[in-house]
């Protein structure tokens, strides 16, 4: 897999396809890559994910539509996806700060979002520390939910403030964060915050195990405050080390991350030296 060229012919199939009833699975389909692990580097190296890319591109090229052409507005929603001209100028008014009826007059500012355009830049170039090593299939205890890819980024963490606050952290402190997704092409992943599970230990309510399959995994290690750190490996796992890998593919729908104890450090997870890992189960290709 070419990270950067599958992520260039993406990018022209939502251009190609932009008014065409297309989703992530769609474009993920297209480049050949699983919608889990195309999901996660899309957001990471662009900034947003990709309905978003998608719904951004849509309302730019609407406002540009509107104010240049005597188009009606249901037309409008309906050629740009939107099930009725309520919705179109809802979503409409708040990426323009307007209403659809207020972009046909005279001096009203309208906002644009141009297509994303990957470049070639003279980045990396610095050692990044991972190791490659197999590891036996191990079973958690934990709290498990379901999330969308879309809205993710803000859920999951909302899901651990959550976790925190019920008091749940006396039965599963959080030693691990695992994605699971393991069809690799779903709209959504499951999403565990668990601790290695002891047989001996009743199970309480609303909690559930689950088995990691023994798998090769790319570690990651990761030294830093919180989040930022963990941030930052991310972002590199994408932009630095996919698009130079060559000997591996993505193995499953599976991504962990360890977070070390934040009691053995003196400012926990704040901490300077404070230790996490990402796990990304890998296959030779």
């Amino acid at each position: 897999m070419e990270w950067m060229k599958s992520i260039g012919e993406a990018i022209q199939f939502i251009e190609d396809n932009i008014t065409e009833d297309i989703n992530a699975d769609d474009v993920a389909s297209h480049v050949y890559v699983s919608s889990f692990y195309f999901q996660k580097g899309f957001s990471m190296l662009c900034g947003f994910s990709v309905m978003e890319y998608i719904r951004n591109r849509r309302l730019a090229l609407a406002g540009g539509e509107l104010a240049a052409s005597d188009i009606k507005i249901i037309d409008l929603a309906v050629k740009y996806g939107y099930d009725s001209p309520d919705s179109f100028t809802k979503a409409f008014t708040r990426f323009h700060g307007i209403t659809p009826s207020m972009a046909r007059k005279d001096d009203v500012t309208i906002k644009s979002f141009a297509p994303l355009k990957i470049k070639i830049s003279m980045e990396g170039g610095h050692m990044m520390d991972y190791k490659i090593t197999k590891k036996d299939a191990f079973t958690v205890l934990g709290v498990s939910k379901k999330f969308g890819y879309e809205n993710a980024m803000n859920e999951v963490p909302a899901f651990w403030q959550e976790h925190i606050k019920s008091g749940n952290g006396k039965y599963v402190c959080g030693m691990y964060g695992i994605n699971i997704d393991e069809e690799m092409k779903n709209e959504e992943f499951e999403y565990l915050i668990a601790d290695n599970y002891n047989p001996a230990m009743e199970i309480p309510e609303g909690f559930v195990t689950k088995t990691i399959p023994s798998f090769t995994w790319a570690v990651f290690p990761c030294k830093g405050s919180m989040p930022e750190a963990l941030q930052n490996v991310n972002q590199k796992i994408f932009s630095e080390w996919l698009p130079a890998l060559k000997e591996y593919d993505f193995a499953a729908g599976y991504c962990v991350e360890m977070y070390d104890d934040p009691r053995k450090f003196p400012k926990g997870t704040a901490d300077d030296n404070y230790y996490t890992e990402i796990w990304i189960p890998v296959k030779k290709k």
